[in-house]
């Protein structure tokens, strides 16, 4: 008998099935690839391959090496990893939906910054904005809270040249997060300093549900912790920060390009791209 939690929500699409055992697909690797190895249960970006090994990250930076071929799992499917054929780039988009270029020298990164709220907050805007950032030469660093917003924003020091976006979660009227918000614009930064942000609590809730195969995402009682609340609802495993990462690791693996996101988020994480790069225009080609 199906139980009551599974009949809500539908198939668990995050749990990988392995009872079936299906049989290994051949996938030729991309960069940014997120995979997991199951015998170590590593889970990693594919950040290069050379020699017959593929090059893992996880999210914590830690790399590890592992060899090219069967064994791995993606999107919840065992896959056998196959070296891409040396071919001219067919790519004609970035992930944010900008136009790919010929290839050019990595710029120096600029002074101005963006600043998100936390970790998985950087992840996401790093997948789908990675490329059209570091062709501005645009660094993207997570605060792991705001609560010290005025003092961060102060530290930074901004000025004209040197400016500072902020992205925040749940950026509502009335929200701690909105009356901190208020907080910094009071200290006559001007023109230099844009905090935005989206309606989320979290920035899981920026993915479209219907990308994780959800009908919508859960709501979760406000004296229970988010991402633990959300698994929960789910049917996922929530025990620690490991079933938290492995959970949001499965997630943003199969976000892939800017559709795949609420359009007003999108529309905010860009309005902060052009925002700092105003007074380097002349450098960005």
């Amino acid at each position: 008998m199906t139980s009551p939690r599974n009949d809500r929500y539908g198939r668990d699409v995050l749990a990988p099935r392995r009872s079936a055992r299906p049989k290994a697909t051949d996938v030729p690797m991309q960069l940014g690839m997120v995979v997991e190895d199951p015998a170590s249960g590593f889970v990693g970006e594919i950040m290069g391959w050379e020699n017959g090994l593929v090059i893992l990250e996880d999210r914590n930076h830690k790399r590890r090496s592992f060899p090219v071929g069967p064994g791995f799992w993606l999107d919840g499917q065992p896959v056998a990893l196959r070296i891409p054929p040396r071919t001219g780039s067919t790519k004609k988009y970035t992930a944010s939906g900008s136009r790919v270029g010929p290839q050019r020298p990595a710029k120096v990164a600029l002074p101005s910054r963006i600043y998100v709220e936390g970790r998985h907050d950087a992840e996401l805007v790093e997948k789908i904005w990675g490329a059209d950032l570091r062709h501005v030469g645009v660094v993207v660093e997570y605060l792991g809270g705001i609560d010290d917003l005025v003092g961060i924003v102060a530290e930074f020091r901004p000025e004209p040249g040197r400016r500072l976006g902020v992205l925040v979660d749940h950026l509502v009227t009335g929200s701690k997060e909105q009356r901190i918000a208020a907080e910094v614009a009071k200290g006559g930064y001007g023109d230099v300093v844009a905090i935005t942000g989206h309606r989320f609590i979290d920035i899981w809730q920026a993915i479209r549900p219907q990308v994780i195969g959800i009908r919508a995402w859960p709501q979760v009682p406000r004296d229970v912790d988010f991402k633990k609340g959300t698994l929960a609802a789910l049917g996922l495993p929530h025990r620690d920060q490991g079933d938290i990462a492995r959970a949001w690791q499965g997630m943003l693996a199969r976000v892939r390009t800017f559709r795949d996101l609420d359009p007003d988020f999108t529309r905010e994480v860009e309005k902060l791209i052009d925002f700092v790069t105003q007074d380097h225009l002349d450098q960005i080609d």
